[in-house]
């Protein structure tokens, strides 16, 4: 039934709602939780920089007509001979760390949520066929995830890298270099969500609420679709909040090891990897800021998953 007040007054209607969810359980958690704020801003500080570094970056580091070498190993603008015009110094092509760390993060912050939204994709889907099939459906597709579960996720990665790179032409793989990392760390971390959607699955279609679906004549595949799959994503969900900061960590891994992301789209793991060389020789800060950067934003999305986590839990309210 439509509500008259609602379809006469949409704004209204609207600042209804956003009241309600204003004043709903989750919103009160947040509320009362100061840690999951503070690391709420700290993450939106860093989704910001990172998403518009083209245009709050002081530089861009990555335009050769605008490096000069001999800018090369500033140190930071508080350190004895650092400049004001690289706040943290520059590494030793003469680019700009702080702006390094803006376009770099762009990357490790688009290989996590793509490698997430693509894991979280096919284990749930494999999940509710899983679980809702049974018998040597769900035999056949558990058994290739505890196979996978035998392996460190990283090595799987490495192996499908390996793969691909000796599989494609070697002028082809910088382009799809991107595309090799996430497809690699999105199969590595499946079995995850496959597994925890399967155990939802197989208590939810008992219920008499999927029982009274299969009376009348709804097909399996409508069943997972309508019924199953909205009543299963909420453990999915703040699982993939939490993976979002492991495939940041794997990715900048694999960019450490040489594996990752080409040189030309350096990521946080890539600028870690080229400031240790330097780390001993007294240049600590190449290093140090992009790391210190990847720590706080893996740490900022932990926190607020442990948060959602218990927000979401019922037990805990």
């Amino acid at each position: 039934m439509i509500d008259p007040v609602a379809a006469a007054d949409p704004d209204r209607s609207a600042g209804a709602r956003l009241t309600a969810a204003w004043a709903s359980d989750v919103a009160y958690s947040f509320r009362r939780n100061p840690v999951a704020m503070a690391s709420t801003i700290v993450l939106a500080i860093c989704l910001a920089a990172s998403f518009f570094a083209p245009w709050v970056a002081p530089h861009n580091p990555f335009d050769l007509k605008t490096l000069s070498l001999q800018d090369a190993l500033t140190p930071p603008a508080w350190e004895q001979g650092g400049s004001a015009h690289f706040l943290l110094g520059t590494d030793d092509q003469g680019r700009d760390v702080l702006s390094a760390i803006m376009f770099g993060a762009r990357i490790s912050l688009l290989v996590g949520l793509a490698s997430v939204a693509f894991a979280m994709l096919l284990g749930v889907t494999l999940g509710l066929v899983a679980g809702y099939a049974g018998g040597k459906v769900d035999a056949v597709i558990m058994r290739i995830a505890d196979v996978q579960l035998s392996f460190p996720a990283i090595l799987i990665a490495l192996l499908i890298d390996g793969v691909a790179r000796a599989v494609l032409p070697r002028d082809a793989q910088t382009g799809v270099a991107l595309a090799v990392l996430i497809l690699a760390i999105g199969l590595a971390n499946w079995v995850q969500y496959a597994r925890t959607v399967r155990g939802s699955t197989m208590v939810e279609k008992t219920k008499e609420y999927v029982q009274a679906a299969r009376v009348i004549g709804i097909t399996p595949l409508q069943i997972m679709r309508r019924h199953l799959l909205p009543n299963v994503m909420g453990p999915v969900l703040v699982l993939a909040t939490l993976n979002i900061a492991t495939a940041i960590i794997t990715e900048a891994t694999l960019s450490f090891l040489g594996v990752g992301v080409p040189p030309t789209q350096p990521s946080l793991g890539t600028l870690i990897r080229v400031g240790n060389d330097f780390l001993f020789s007294g240049e600590w800060w190449i290093t140090i800021f992009p790391g210190a950067a990847l720590v706080i934003m893996v740490l900022a999305i932990n926190l607020v998953g442990d948060w959602l986590r218990d927000a979401l839990n019922p037990k805990l309210r």
